[in-house]
């Protein structure tokens, strides 16, 4: 299982001489490092255990001015090791460092009691003595980098704790911190950084985040070695052509596109400190300016710049020095801090987490998006949801509008029983999960309209009405009438009581097959009729003879060519 150690300690206490005695490998790579023989920024080598486990090791700067190189080296480390100088003991940035590995969750690891060679036994054993007593549990190794003394016993101490750790983030969609971006001669730009999930190889389709920049994968190499895929845990470095070095930077994260939420905010379980606190937020390999609105151990950051995080991360928080940090909880909240809200995600309950962020209609890739669950999580949260094209609906939520649209038809129905129902378009906000919803509502459809269930169009006491306007129909002939009331009009049309031309004309059912038997006679004797000879054929005027016309068009009897209408072939009598 690939895993990545990190070491800490105060400047000066041999955390990069312990490195090279280790590995081989000097990680001071800046000229200014080598020549001032202090770390500035990030170094990184392989580390191989007596057992044969290969681990990722990464140096971090141990002067006060440089923690903020040291966060982005610790975030995603599984195990660290802890540099303490025999002469000094420990110093405050041994605190801080240790500090933060506790706000990162990093809790494995081991102390290594460095310079053994040039203090005595006594002074030895003081260090060794105050390491167990700040660090309680972890194995204490005196060591010498340059005699090479207690090195072997280091190298065991690390295998029998990395023996303990558990990483599993392959389940989870790939996310690489970067921490460095760099040209390199025939590679073209190249970024490298701690594989925190997933895994990459070359192909892969991925997204700078923030800034959404399309990237595809050229090829990636584990410490200089090419690999197909690297997997999570692993210090990695990944070509991407086509990109200028630019257009990276460090605390951007290579992603699955949209896997992760890119997110100004972040709802976060805190320990300190005060509310309205301006601090910079570490988050990944992020250093951003932020605020911090806090209730009790929940805190909303606000911050400057956005962010790609997922429910889970660890923060840590700085002014002059490291005053606080957390877990996040949800990393795309709503804007107010809703403390009930967190209380619940931090309870972790699957089920009750998508019934609480499902008070609108979701789908399973926003869900999936914000971070908030793994894979299994959210499947078991959403099994009994009520569903439909995709979209997931909270049963309160779903009976809340079944109970307003039932209300709304019923109202309608009461009000206008000749037209009972309403243009289904209406019946719901313009929101993309609109027609998903309908099925679940329990109504009939109709035309572009919506109904109650057996609930029909009906005279309401109209039918002495209904009876006169027949009437009427049947002496106006094919030259029809105008009906003023469309609803009575559409009602009596659904009955097959008469037939509209029209928008407010109509004529009686026999009149309207006196029409239709007229153009096929005339078509088939003449092979066409033109609207004056129908209109003469009828002996009506010519508006209502165009509008009879324009209906048989409409009903597939008849199609216009020119001036004039030839059947349709549908319209021919069977054989």
């Amino acid at each position: 299982m690939p895993l990545t150690v990190g070491t800490a300690g105060h400047v000066d206490h041999g955390k990069t001489w312990l490195v090279r005695a280790l590995t081989g490998k000097d990680t001071d790579r800046l000229p200014e490092e080598q020549a001032r023989g202090v770390s500035i920024d990030l170094g990184y080598a392989p580390l191989e255990l007596p057992d044969g486990t290969r681990l990722s090791l990464v140096d971090v700067p141990g002067h006060e001015r440089f923690v903020r190189n040291m966060v982005a080296g610790a975030t995603g480390i599984d195990l660290f090791l802890l540099v303490v100088d025999a002469r000094e003991g420990p110093r405050p940035q041994t605190h801080e460092h240790l500090a933060i590995l506790r706000l990162l969750g990093i809790d494995a690891g081991v102390v290594a009691v460095t310079k053994v060679d040039i203090v005595g036994a006594e002074q030895v054993g003081a260090a060794v003595s105050e390491s167990r007593e700040l660090v309680p549990g972890a194995t204490v190794v005196p060591v010498s980098a340059k005699t090479g003394k207690g090195l072997a016993e280091l190298l065991d101490a690390l295998a029998a704790v990395a023996g303990g750790v558990v990483r599993d983030g392959s389940a989870l969609p790939t996310r690489l911190w970067i921490d460095r971006a760099f040209t390199v001669a025939g590679a073209g730009t190249v970024v490298t950084g701690t594989l925190w999930s997933g895994s990459v190889g070359a192909g892969d389709l991925l997204s700078v985040e923030p800034g959404g920049l399309q990237v595809r994968v050229r090829s990636v190499e584990v410490h200089d070695a090419p690999v197909e895929r690297a997997e999570a845990g692993q210090r990695v470095a990944v070509s991407l052509p086509g990109v200028d070095r630019r257009e990276l930077r460090r605390g951007q994260a290579l992603v699955e596109p949209g896997a992760y939420p890119v997110t100004f905010r972040l709802d976060v379980l805190l320990e300190g400190p005060d509310p309205g606190t301006a601090v910079n937020v570490h988050v990944g390999t992020a250093s951003i300016p932020a605020r911090v609105v806090r209730n009790d151990n929940y805190a909303q950051i606000r911050l400057s710049e956005a962010v790609a995080a997922a429910r889970g991360d660890r923060v840590v928080l700085r002014t002059r020095t490291t005053v606080g940090g957390g877990r996040v909880l949800d990393p795309a909240p709503p804007r107010g801090l809703d403390v009930g809200r967190l209380a619940l995600l931090r309870g972790g309950d699957a089920k009750a987490i998508v019934r609480e962020l499902a008070r609108e209609p979701i789908t399973a890739h926003a869900l999936r998006a914000r971070g908030i669950l793994t894979a299994a999580e959210l499947e078991e949260g959403l099994s009994g949801l009520p569903q439909t094209d995709n979209w997931y609906f909270r049963p309160e939520w779903l009976e809340e509008q079944r109970a307003t649209v039932h209300d709304r038809l019923s109202r309608r129905a009461a009000e206008a029983p000749l037209d009972p129902g309403l243009p289904t378009s209406t019946l719901l906000p313009r929101e993309p999960w609109a027609p998903a919803i309908l099925p679940l509502l329990g109504v009939d459809e109709a035309g572009g309209s919506s109904y109650l269930p057996g609930v029909a169009s009906s005279l309401g006491g109209r039918e002495q009405e209904a009876a006169e306007l027949e009437a009427e129909l049947a002496e106006a002939g094919p030259g029809g009438m105008r009906v003023a009331d469309r609803e009575l009009g559409r009602h009596l049309e659904g009955d097959g009581r008469l037939v509209r031309v029209g928008d407010d004309r109509a004529v009686s059912p026999a009149a309207y097959r006196r029409a239709r038997e007229a153009v096929v006679e005339e078509c088939e004797r003449e092979g066409s009729v033109t609207l004056a000879r129908f209109r003469d054929v009828l002996g009506i005027s010519r508006k209502p003879a165009q509008l009879l016309l324009e209906r048989l068009d409409a009903d597939g009897v008849t199609r216009r060519i020119g001036d004039a209408r030839v059947l349709r072939r549908s319209a021919h009598p069977p054989a």
